[in-house]
Protein backbone atom coordinates (compact mmCIF):
# COMPACT_ATOMS: atom_id res chain seq x y z
CA UNK A 1 0.00 0.00 0.00
CA UNK A 2 1.30 3.43 -0.75
CA UNK A 3 1.48 5.78 2.69
CA UNK A 4 0.70 9.36 1.19
CA UNK A 5 -1.61 11.88 2.42
CA UNK A 6 -0.95 15.89 1.41
CA UNK A 7 -4.51 17.66 1.63
CA UNK A 8 -4.47 21.15 0.33
CA UNK A 9 -4.66 23.33 3.39
CA UNK A 10 -0.56 22.02 3.68
CA UNK A 11 0.26 23.95 1.25
CA UNK A 12 -1.21 26.91 2.26
CA UNK A 13 -0.11 26.48 5.83
CA UNK A 14 3.65 26.08 4.62
CA UNK A 15 3.40 29.52 2.45
CA UNK A 16 1.93 31.35 5.83
CA UNK A 17 4.78 29.65 8.24
CA UNK A 18 7.35 31.19 5.31
CA UNK A 19 5.79 34.40 5.41
CA UNK A 20 6.23 34.58 9.02
CA UNK A 21 9.66 32.90 9.94
CA UNK A 22 11.38 36.49 9.66
CA UNK A 23 9.11 37.37 13.08
CA UNK A 24 10.63 34.86 14.85
CA UNK A 25 13.58 34.04 17.05
CA UNK A 26 13.52 30.67 17.47
CA UNK A 27 11.79 27.08 15.64
CA UNK A 28 10.19 24.58 17.92
CA UNK A 29 10.08 21.59 16.37
CA UNK A 30 7.85 18.68 18.01
CA UNK A 31 8.90 15.53 16.85
CA UNK A 32 7.38 11.75 17.94
CA UNK A 33 9.68 10.06 19.97
CA UNK A 34 8.50 6.48 18.39
CA UNK A 35 9.59 7.79 15.14
CA UNK A 36 12.27 10.84 15.74
CA UNK A 37 13.31 10.87 12.39
CA UNK A 38 10.56 9.88 10.38
CA UNK A 39 8.33 12.67 12.06
CA UNK A 40 10.37 15.16 11.04
CA UNK A 41 9.42 17.43 8.53
CA UNK A 42 12.69 18.16 5.84
CA UNK A 43 11.24 21.39 5.01
CA UNK A 44 11.32 22.62 8.26
CA UNK A 45 15.09 21.90 8.71
CA UNK A 46 15.03 24.71 5.73
CA UNK A 47 12.49 27.26 6.73
CA UNK A 48 14.33 27.65 9.95
CA UNK A 49 17.95 28.26 8.68
CA UNK A 50 19.48 30.76 10.78
CA UNK A 51 17.22 30.59 13.61
CA UNK A 52 18.11 28.92 17.43
CA UNK A 53 16.37 25.29 16.98
CA UNK A 54 14.46 23.44 19.43
CA UNK A 55 13.91 19.92 19.21
CA UNK A 56 10.92 18.83 21.38
CA UNK A 57 10.52 14.47 21.55
CA UNK A 58 6.39 14.43 22.55
CA UNK A 59 5.39 11.45 23.68
CA UNK A 60 8.24 10.48 25.54
CA UNK A 61 6.57 8.49 27.81
CA UNK A 62 4.99 6.13 24.66
CA UNK A 63 8.51 5.71 23.45
CA UNK A 64 11.69 3.29 24.36
CA UNK A 65 13.65 5.26 26.97
CA UNK A 66 16.81 3.74 26.17
CA UNK A 67 16.49 4.66 22.31
CA UNK A 68 15.01 8.43 23.35
CA UNK A 69 18.48 9.16 25.15
CA UNK A 70 20.33 8.10 22.22
CA UNK A 71 18.09 10.21 20.00
CA UNK A 72 18.61 13.35 22.48
CA UNK A 73 22.17 12.90 21.94
CA UNK A 74 21.86 12.87 17.95
CA UNK A 75 20.55 15.50 17.73
CA UNK A 76 22.43 17.81 20.15
CA UNK A 77 25.50 16.84 18.51
CA UNK A 78 23.83 18.75 15.42
CA UNK A 79 23.17 21.85 17.34
CA UNK A 80 19.94 21.89 18.26
CA UNK A 81 18.48 21.69 21.85
CA UNK A 82 16.75 19.30 22.84
CA UNK A 83 14.26 17.94 25.25
CA UNK A 84 12.26 14.60 25.73
CA UNK A 85 9.00 15.39 26.97
CA UNK A 86 5.48 13.98 27.74
CA UNK A 87 3.59 17.03 26.81
CA UNK A 88 0.61 16.17 28.96
CA UNK A 89 2.96 16.54 31.90
CA UNK A 90 3.46 19.97 34.00
CA UNK A 91 6.58 18.88 34.89
CA UNK A 92 7.55 19.23 30.94
CA UNK A 93 5.96 22.37 30.85
CA UNK A 94 9.14 23.92 33.21
CA UNK A 95 11.16 22.19 31.44
CA UNK A 96 10.53 23.19 28.04
CA UNK A 97 10.64 26.74 29.54
CA UNK A 98 13.83 26.33 30.69
CA UNK A 99 14.96 25.28 27.40
CA UNK A 100 13.10 28.21 25.62
CA UNK A 101 15.12 30.47 28.35
CA UNK A 102 18.65 28.49 27.39
CA UNK A 103 17.88 28.94 23.34
CA UNK A 104 17.18 32.36 23.34
CA UNK A 105 20.19 33.74 25.77
CA UNK A 106 22.00 35.23 22.26
CA UNK A 107 18.93 36.75 21.22
CA UNK A 108 18.37 38.38 24.95
CA UNK A 109 22.07 39.44 25.22
CA UNK A 110 22.14 41.41 21.50
CA UNK A 111 18.72 42.95 22.77
CA UNK A 112 20.65 44.27 25.50
CA UNK A 113 23.57 45.56 23.47
CA UNK A 114 20.94 47.42 21.64
CA UNK A 115 19.26 48.92 24.16
CA UNK A 116 16.36 46.98 23.99
CA UNK A 117 14.26 45.64 26.93
CA UNK A 118 11.40 43.97 27.92
CA UNK A 119 11.18 42.25 24.33
CA UNK A 120 9.26 38.85 24.16
CA UNK A 121 10.93 35.53 22.05
CA UNK A 122 9.07 34.90 19.74
CA UNK A 123 9.30 31.20 18.89
CA UNK A 124 7.34 29.27 15.86
CA UNK A 125 6.10 25.69 16.98
CA UNK A 126 6.08 23.14 14.15
CA UNK A 127 5.40 19.55 13.44
CA UNK A 128 3.29 17.13 11.46
CA UNK A 129 0.04 16.02 12.30
CA UNK A 130 -1.28 15.00 15.22
CA UNK A 131 2.48 15.19 16.86
CA UNK A 132 0.89 17.05 19.82
CA UNK A 133 1.75 20.43 18.98
CA UNK A 134 -1.64 22.04 20.60
CA UNK A 135 -1.37 19.88 23.63
CA UNK A 136 2.00 20.93 24.06
CA UNK A 137 1.46 24.77 24.20
CA UNK A 138 -1.49 24.23 26.61
CA UNK A 139 0.42 22.56 29.01
CA UNK A 140 2.96 25.54 28.76
CA UNK A 141 -0.07 27.45 29.12
CA UNK A 142 -1.56 26.01 31.45
CA UNK A 143 -5.35 26.35 29.82
CA UNK A 144 -6.83 25.60 26.70
CA UNK A 145 -5.30 28.10 24.72
CA UNK A 146 -4.89 25.92 21.38
CA UNK A 147 -7.21 23.74 19.80
CA UNK A 148 -6.46 19.93 20.19
CA UNK A 149 -7.46 16.61 18.75
CA UNK A 150 -6.95 13.36 18.82
CA UNK A 151 -6.80 12.91 14.52
CA UNK A 152 -4.55 14.81 11.95
CA UNK A 153 -5.30 18.34 10.88
CA UNK A 154 -6.95 20.16 14.15
CA UNK A 155 -5.34 23.27 13.60
CA UNK A 156 -5.89 24.87 10.41
CA UNK A 157 -4.40 28.23 10.76
CA UNK A 158 -1.74 30.59 12.51
CA UNK A 159 -2.32 31.33 16.53
CA UNK A 160 -0.35 33.76 18.39
CA UNK A 161 -0.40 32.72 21.98
CA UNK A 162 1.05 34.54 24.58
CA UNK A 163 3.28 32.88 27.30
CA UNK A 164 3.45 35.41 30.46
CA UNK A 165 5.27 38.30 29.12
CA UNK A 166 8.54 36.48 28.14
CA UNK A 167 7.33 34.05 25.54
CA UNK A 168 5.09 34.61 22.15
CA UNK A 169 4.43 31.12 20.46
CA UNK A 170 3.22 30.93 16.79
CA UNK A 171 1.45 27.83 16.76
CA UNK A 172 1.10 26.56 13.16
CA UNK A 173 -0.75 23.71 11.52
CA UNK A 174 0.64 20.16 11.36
CA UNK A 175 2.38 20.08 7.49
CA UNK A 176 3.65 16.67 6.09
CA UNK A 177 5.55 16.99 2.69
CA UNK A 178 4.22 16.08 -0.60
CA UNK A 179 5.89 12.71 -1.29
CA UNK A 180 7.41 9.90 0.85
CA UNK A 181 10.53 8.60 -0.79
CA UNK A 182 10.75 5.99 1.57
CA UNK A 183 7.92 4.20 1.93
CA UNK A 184 8.56 2.97 5.55
CA UNK A 185 8.47 6.29 6.59
CA UNK A 186 4.79 6.59 5.61
CA UNK A 187 4.06 3.45 7.34
CA UNK A 188 5.14 4.70 10.63
CA UNK A 189 3.57 7.64 10.23
CA UNK A 190 0.59 5.95 9.44
CA UNK A 191 0.91 4.02 12.96
CA UNK A 192 1.23 6.94 14.90
CA UNK A 193 -1.80 8.69 13.73
CA UNK A 194 -0.45 11.19 11.51
CA UNK A 195 -2.01 10.24 8.46
CA UNK A 196 -6.22 10.22 8.47
CA UNK A 197 -7.36 6.32 9.29
CA UNK A 198 -10.11 7.05 6.53
CA UNK A 199 -7.24 6.13 3.65
CA UNK A 200 -5.88 3.55 5.18
CA UNK A 201 -6.22 -0.38 5.04
CA UNK A 202 -6.00 -1.59 9.07
CA UNK A 203 -5.53 -5.03 8.16
CA UNK A 204 -2.15 -4.07 5.98
CA UNK A 205 -0.49 -1.64 8.30
CA UNK A 206 -1.47 -4.10 11.56
CA UNK A 207 0.95 -6.58 9.42
CA UNK A 208 3.53 -3.83 9.18
CA UNK A 209 3.02 -3.12 13.09
CA UNK A 210 3.73 -6.99 13.02
CA UNK A 211 6.83 -7.21 11.25
CA UNK A 212 8.32 -4.45 13.61
CA UNK A 213 7.30 -5.67 16.64
CA UNK A 214 8.45 -9.14 15.57
CA UNK A 215 11.84 -8.01 14.56
CA UNK A 216 12.49 -5.63 17.17
CA UNK A 217 9.87 -5.93 20.23
CA UNK A 218 9.03 -10.19 20.23
CA UNK A 219 8.42 -9.98 23.70
CA UNK A 220 6.05 -7.23 23.98
CA UNK A 221 3.41 -9.25 21.86
CA UNK A 222 3.97 -12.62 23.62
CA UNK A 223 3.26 -9.76 26.96
CA UNK A 224 0.89 -7.85 25.52
CA UNK A 225 -1.11 -11.06 23.39
CA UNK A 226 0.13 -13.87 24.67
CA UNK A 227 -1.27 -16.70 27.61
CA UNK A 228 0.31 -18.92 29.98
CA UNK A 229 -1.33 -21.90 28.19
CA UNK A 230 -0.98 -20.46 24.46
CA UNK A 231 1.73 -18.87 23.71
CA UNK A 232 1.70 -16.25 21.19
CA UNK A 233 5.29 -16.83 19.82
CA UNK A 234 6.64 -20.37 20.24
CA UNK A 235 9.40 -21.31 18.79
CA UNK A 236 8.35 -22.58 15.47
CA UNK A 237 6.63 -19.00 14.67
CA UNK A 238 9.94 -17.19 15.23
CA UNK A 239 12.04 -19.67 13.11
CA UNK A 240 9.47 -19.33 10.25
CA UNK A 241 9.26 -15.71 10.98
CA UNK A 242 12.90 -15.29 10.52
CA UNK A 243 13.63 -17.64 7.84
CA UNK A 244 15.17 -16.31 5.00
CA UNK A 245 17.22 -13.67 6.70
CA UNK A 246 20.89 -14.77 6.06
CA UNK A 247 22.02 -14.66 8.97
CA UNK A 248 21.39 -10.72 9.66
CA UNK A 249 20.62 -10.01 13.45
CA UNK A 250 16.93 -9.81 13.65
CA UNK A 251 16.88 -6.33 14.78
CA UNK A 252 18.11 -5.47 11.40
CA UNK A 253 15.25 -7.35 9.55
CA UNK A 254 12.43 -6.03 7.50
CA UNK A 255 9.23 -6.92 6.79
CA UNK A 256 10.40 -8.19 3.53
CA UNK A 257 12.81 -10.61 5.23
CA UNK A 258 9.39 -12.37 7.33
CA UNK A 259 6.91 -14.67 4.99
CA UNK A 260 3.44 -13.06 4.88
CA UNK A 261 2.02 -16.09 6.08
CA UNK A 262 4.04 -15.50 9.47
CA UNK A 263 3.09 -11.87 9.95
CA UNK A 264 -0.96 -13.40 9.08
CA UNK A 265 -0.24 -16.15 11.51
CA UNK A 266 0.31 -13.24 14.83
CA UNK A 267 -2.50 -11.46 13.88
CA UNK A 268 -4.99 -14.38 13.89
CA UNK A 269 -3.57 -15.52 17.34
CA UNK A 270 -3.98 -12.13 18.60
CA UNK A 271 -7.74 -12.47 17.86
CA UNK A 272 -7.87 -16.15 19.05
CA UNK A 273 -6.08 -15.03 22.40
CA UNK A 274 -8.36 -12.20 22.84
CA UNK A 275 -11.71 -13.95 21.70
CA UNK A 276 -12.24 -11.98 18.54
CA UNK A 277 -14.37 -14.11 16.46
CA UNK A 278 -16.50 -14.12 13.41
CA UNK A 279 -19.30 -15.93 11.97
CA UNK A 280 -18.15 -19.87 12.43
CA UNK A 281 -16.07 -19.35 15.24
CA UNK A 282 -13.28 -17.52 12.57
CA UNK A 283 -10.35 -15.25 13.83
CA UNK A 284 -11.86 -11.65 13.20
CA UNK A 285 -8.80 -10.28 11.36
CA UNK A 286 -10.33 -6.85 10.88
CA UNK A 287 -10.93 -6.35 14.38
CA UNK A 288 -7.51 -7.91 15.71
CA UNK A 289 -6.19 -5.53 13.21
CA UNK A 290 -7.88 -2.53 14.60
CA UNK A 291 -7.01 -3.93 18.68
CA UNK A 292 -3.34 -3.73 17.71
CA UNK A 293 -3.25 -0.20 16.03
CA UNK A 294 -5.11 0.95 18.68
CA UNK A 295 -3.06 -0.91 21.59
CA UNK A 296 0.38 0.89 20.04
CA UNK A 297 -1.08 4.19 19.12
CA UNK A 298 -1.80 4.46 23.08
CA UNK A 299 0.92 3.12 24.39
CA UNK A 300 -0.63 -0.07 25.71
CA UNK A 301 2.07 -2.50 23.63
CA UNK A 302 4.71 -1.19 26.03
CA UNK A 303 7.46 1.75 25.11
CA UNK A 304 8.35 0.86 21.55
CA UNK A 305 10.72 2.89 19.13
CA UNK A 306 10.33 2.37 15.40
CA UNK A 307 13.45 4.33 13.83
CA UNK A 308 16.50 3.57 14.54
CA UNK A 309 19.57 5.51 15.53
CA UNK A 310 21.53 6.43 12.84
CA UNK A 311 25.20 5.59 13.18
CA UNK A 312 27.48 8.69 13.83
CA UNK A 313 30.49 8.73 11.27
Amino acid sequence: MDYQWYPGHMTKAIRMMKENIQLVDLVIEIVDARIPLSSRNPDIDELGKGKSRILIMGKADLADPALTEEFCRYFEERGMFVLAADSRSARSGKEVKAVIRKASAAKRERDLKRGIKGRPVRAMVCGIPNVGKSTFINSLCGRASAKTGNKPGVTKGKQWIALGNEVQLLDTPGILWPKFEDQSVGVKLALTGSIREEILDETELALELAAYLLTRYPSALQEKYGKEDNELLEEALLERAVSGAEGRPLSGRTRLDIPEEALYEVLTRVAVNRNLLAKGQEPDMVRAAHLMLDDFKNGRTGRITLDPVPSVG
